[in-house]
């Protein structure tokens, strides 16, 4: 359970300053299943029944006949000024009007140029300086929807990691050749620990230093393209619930960095997962490398790779806190539609670990693990997986096809033209071109991977065949009540 801890809040006091804010100092993670107290004072919605006397809220007027989620949904569409005046309406409202989610989305939506970052998303939109924060107190404002984003990035997520089932331990190698990956390991994930070593990415890279060699050079984090330089001052200087994930597909060109045998090449994939069959598409295969970096608490929640590929992440910095599940798996807190085309999770990596980590954790197939600087992990076919950063850090991950899977991918393909991603808009179907390719180069593998397509679909037609059958039996020999739609001639039923 989260509990704000009330503590003396150092002479703040009821009224405001003559602009309103102070110079803020940044609130620290704690370690324990408390957590600090808001620089505002706002408290959980609970602890209103705690205390005596009137409160924020009931200085709403009409608006307090609302749900507080449904006052948020009506700020959502709220401009620049009209957001940052409705805040000196009351203190209720001026609590809300602080959330920094909601100037996040201003600022995303108002394609603002590179800006100077200045602590907040709220100080950088309104240019205010740099740890610029409000000193009016809201101690009397009690409200679970303006408290949990706070909640959510205070608490320490390490302590999700330090704790791991013997079971659920991802397993660990020094290294791995691929008869093995080929033989045991192409659908289990691992970790390895001495093979990027040699890379000269792993050698000669790290933060502080594409910070100086690639200060101006602009990089995709999630919405925005910022230079180098400012999304490493939001990396140091940020409290969101959510941190903005650097995720690059185009870093190479970017970089002016060369990969794969070549000399010169600063990493190449890893010899133990064989053959990348998606290498056959050339130019037209779609996006399958990334450099990601993030601070703190950032990462990716529940998802699948795409087109039913295998990947490997490999850290070049920093540690990475890893949660899987096998593809036919019921992730707990995960909702995922019946085409498996849309998936519902939480907000927050902090929100699932908090509300659902602990019965995810007992289920069978569960496996965890944190992968270090200098290791790389395996995230095999259909995998679920959720990935946070312990810290700091940077990554490099490949998305590749190995010889195992090739079924899995052409059925991907085939059976969910939808749901294929990161294709060049002129291939219309990159089915047929990936067939034909794999005709030209592979013709065996090809041959294989559908022999094997259409064995699995007469497995599944068998066992439908024999569910239908069943149901027919029990049908045959049942009596009493039957439904249908009755003949032409019989009395219709009122």
């Amino acid at each position: 359970m989260l509990l704000a801890i009330d503590v003396s809040r150092g002479g703040v006091s009821g009224n405001a300053t003559a602009n309103g804010g102070e110079m803020g100092v940044p609130t620290a993670e704690i370690s324990s299943d408390s957590i600090p107290v808001h620089p505002m004072g706002i408290k959980p919605l609970g602890n209103q029944y705690l205390v005596s006397g009137p409160t924020a809220r009931q200085s709403l007027g009409l608006f307090g006949q609302l749900p507080d989620e449904v006052i948020l949904q009506i700020l959502e569409y709220l401009d620049i000024p009209s957001l940052k005046n409705l805040g000196f309406t009351c203190r209720f409202l001026y609590a809300f009007c602080q959330l920094d989610e909601l100037w996040k989305a201003l600022f995303i939506e108002s394609s603002l140029q590179p800006p100077a970052w200045k602590g907040s998303w709220r100080n950088t939109l309104l240019k205010l300086p740099t740890g610029w924060r409000a000193r009016i107190d809201c101690s009397d404002v009690f409200s679970d929807v303006i408290h949990r984003p706070f909640a959510c990035a205070h608490v320490a997520l390490g302590k999700y990691s330090r704790t791991i089932p013997q079971a659920n331990q991802i397993r660990r190698f020094d290294r791995l050749d691929y008869n093995d990956f080929a033989h045991d390991w192409s659908s289990k994930p691992f970790i390895l620990t001495d093979c990027i070593q040699p890379w000269p990415a792993y050698k000669d890279w790290s933060i502080q230093e594409l910070k100086r060699r690639y200060s101006n050079v602009e990089f995709r984090a999630e919405a925005v393209d910022w230079p180098f330089s400012t999304y490493h001052e939001y990396m140091f200087n940020n409290e969101d619930e959510s941190p903005l994930y650097l995720f690059d597909k185009t870093f190479a060109e970017k970089m002016k960095v060369q990969i794969g045998q070549d000399t010169g090449a600063v990493y190449w994939p890893p010899e133990c997962f064989g053959s990348d069959l998606f290498e056959v598409l050339g130019e037209e295969r779609p996006a399958h490398r990334w450099l990601i970096i993030g601070p703190k608490r950032s990462g990716s929640t529940f998802h699948k790779d795409p087109n039913g590929t295998s990947a490997w992440n490999a850290v070049l910095e920093g540690s990475k806190y890893w949660i899987m599940f096998p593809p036919t798996a019921q992730v707990p807190g995960v909702y995922v539609s019946d085409d498996s085309s849309e998936v519902t999770s939480p907000l927050s990596i902090a929100e699932w670990l908090l509300e659902f980590h602990k019965e995810a954790r007992a289920q069978p197939g569960c496996v965890e693990g944190v992968c270090k600087a200098g290791e790389i992990l395996h995230v095999p076919s259909g995998w679920w997986h959720l990935v946070v950063n312990l810290e700091a850090g940077m990554a490099l991950t490949q998305n590749f096809v190995p010889i195992s899977h090739l079924a899995d991918v052409l059925s991907f393909l085939k059976d969910k033209p939808d749901q294929v991603t990161g294709f060049k808009r002129n291939i219309e179907n990159p089915y047929d071109l990936f067939v034909e390719r794999l005709k030209a180069h592979y013709p065996h593998l090809l041959e294989s991977a559908l022999e094997e397509l259409d064995r699995r679909n007469q497995t599944k037609k068998r066992k439908w065949e024999e569910a239908i059958g069943k149901n027919n039996d029990i049908e045959d020999n049942a009596g009493g009540f039957s439904f249908g739609f009755g003949d032409e001639d019989e009395d219709e039923i009122p």
